[in-house]
Parts: C-alpha cells; sequence; structure tokens
C-alpha cells in the first residue's frame, strides 16, 4: 500500500556545506496527525520543503502520495496542502477573494467549511488581508488549507504568532476538518508542543537533520516516566543504578532519573533497599524534549549522548510505520 507521506535516506545539504537533512526516513501512514518536533535549526522546515517539491534533495527522495511533487501532476498536488511558515497571502484580496480564487484549483474545495472557520477564528471576509493582523493572516492560510479537503496536509508553525486562544481554537478547527475528511494525513511542525499533544497521533524528533526519534505518542508517554529515590544517607551507594534509566541526575541524598518504564514491579530492587523513599511521576511530551534535548544537555556537552539515548526510544513498530 503506498503511504501517503514517506522519504528515504533524504538528504539536502545548502551552499556553505550546511547540513540541513541527513539520512531521514519517514514513513507516516493514512489518517495519522504526526508532530515533527526539534530545536530550531533542526532541519523540520528543509523537510517540509522537500516533500512539497519546493526543494530538491542531494541525495534519497521524498514521496506524498506516492508521488514526488517537484513534477506530480495537478490530480495529485490538488490533494496536498501546504502552509509554510512564512506564507504570505496577496494582500489586496479580500478572505472571500482567495476564497473563491483557490475554488478554481481544488476539486473538493468546501466553501462552506472555509465560511465556518472563518467565522470561529474572526477572520474578515470582506476586508484586504492586508489590513488583517499577522496571527488573523495565519488563521486564513489554515482556512484555506483545511477547506481544500486535502488526503494529506504540510503545516509548517501553523499556530506561529497566535495568542493561545486563538491555538486553542485553530486545534479545534483542525480536529473538525479531520473529522470530516476521511482517512486525512497530517504532518505538522511545531515548536508548542503542549498544543501538538493534544492531536497528534504519533511524533518525530528531529536533531541535526536526523530523524531520532519516531514513535507513537501514547506509546511515549507511557513508557517514558521520571522517577526520583530518595536516600537517608547524605547520597546514594557507590554502585547505586535505577533500572531501565537513560539517564540520572545525583544531588545529595536525592536520584532523579529518566527511565523506560514497564512497570512497578521494576523498581522493587531499590524499593527493598533500607530507608529508600521511591516516587515515579507522568511525564509530558514537552517535559520529555526537554529532559533529552533541553539546554541542560547542550551547556554539559552531552548532545551524543542525547542521540544515543534518544535511539532507545524507538518505539516503532518493525516496519518503521506509525
Amino acid at each position: 500500500m503506498t503511504l501517503p507521506i514517506q522519504t528515504q535516506n533524504l538528504a539536502k545539504t545548502f551552499n556553505g556545506g550546511v547540513v540541513a537533512v541527513t539520512g531521514l526516513e519517514l514513513a507516516v501512514d493514512r489518517g495519522t496527525v504526526y508532530g515533527l518536533i526539534g530545536r530550531n535549526g533542526a532541519g523540520k522546515t528543509t523537510t517540509l520543503r522537500l516533500l512539497m517539491g519546493l526543494l530538491r534533495p542531494n541525495a534519497g527522495w521524498a514521496r506524498v502520495l506516492g508521488c514526488d511533487l517537484w513534477e506530480a501532476p495537478r490530480s495529485v498536488r490538488q490533494k496536498v496542502a501546504y502552509v509554510s511558515q512564512s506564507q504570505q497571502l496577496p494582500g489586496w484580496m479580500t478572505f472571500a477573494d482567495i476564497c473563491r480564487y483557490h475554488a478554481s484549483f481544488y476539486e473538493r474545495w468546501d466553501a462552506d467549511f472555509a465560511q465556518r472557520l472563518a467565522r470561529r477564528w474572526d477572520v474578515a471576509g470582506n476586508r484586504p488581508l492586508a489590513r488583517l493582523s499577522g496571527g488573523e493572516q495565519r488563521l486564513a492560510a489554515v482556512a484555506l488549507a483545511l477547506a481544500a479537503r486535502p488526503e494529506v496536509i504540510l503545516l509548517d508553525e501553523p499556530a506561529a504568532g497566535l495568542d493561545p486562544l486563538a491555538r486553542r481554537s485553530l486545534l479545534a478547527g483542525l480536529v473538525e476538518a479531520l473529522g470530516l475528511t476521511d482517512g486525512c494525513t497530517v504532518l505538522l511542525s511545531t515548536h508548542l508542543i503542549a498544543d501538538l499533544q493534544r492531536v497528534a497521533d504519533a511524533v518525530g524528533i528531529l536533531d541535526r537533520g536526523r530523524l531520532i526519534a519516531h514513535a507513537r505518542l501514547t506509546d511515549l508517554l507511557d513508557q517514558l516516566k521520571r522517577v526520583q529515590v530518595v536516600f537517608s544517607e547524605p547520597s546514594p551507594p557507590r554502585d547505586f543504578a535505577v533500572p531501565g534509566a537513560l539517564r540520572v541526575k545525583i544531588d545529595g541524598p536525592v536520584a532523579t532519573a529518566l527511565v523506560r518504564f514497564a512497570g512497578e514491579s521494576q523498581l522493587d530492587s531499590i524499593r527493598e533497599m533500607p530507608g529508600v523513599r521511591v516516587n515515579v511521576f507522568p511525564m509530558n511530551l514537552e517535559e520529555i524534549f526537554i529532559e533529552l534535548l533541553g539546554p541542560t544537555q547542550l551547556e554539559e556537552g552531552r548532545d551524543d549522548l542525547a542521540m544515543r539515548d534518544f535511539e532507545l526510544l524507538n518505539l516503532r513498530n518493525e516496519d518503521a510505520r506509525v
């Protein structure tokens, strides 16, 4: 079966030897909302532009609906919608104008849905787009993408510049659009990880152009926990270890570990130690991201360690699909 989004050994290097993407293997099943996250410069925007055929790779390939969009026919391209990070809409047009324009390109254009989203997001239909705020223009661009009723939507920082209420409304509109479109697949690049957790089925984490983690969101949240071990002595024993720990930080009598967690029995050997208290805390996606790729790791010069840790977290199926 043809996957809606797939790359193989994808690589892109810009002038000056700047490596943006390297060896990228991405496979997203139909109907999945896939969140792509990473630090600034990790390669997220470049990946989306390669998928859209806006850039040519130096190696490998990127396909959407089984096609290289660089040379795909209109019959395929009209099934794909894209909102770029720096999207510029024609300022002299109103939202009503641009809806009529888009209707000529998309056979499945849903004018009623476009107007419904515009009303929900308070996007004025009769004012030139140039007179709308940056956030309103962003919402207008997303509304245009959703109203095309595409089979695949690529969104690059769609909520950039929006206030919290507008972000929540945008997510609600996205969920509504997916509910009305049979099997629509979404690839969503964002720094707003808390928002992503509300809608994503799966996540991929890019670091220096490599996909270093690839997991269903439920698996990631279920299997990663923060474990705190408090000793009655001034410090843990020299040979102390937390089963399943990816990383352990010692601060006096307290050991805090990021643990690949299989169940409470995993910590029985620690609980049996005299004078020890053990606490297990759930983590959200943002906490996991910060723990493994946050400033602390960079300050300690532990980037390579973080990448090795992440490679342990590939909770994907054997065929590398989510």
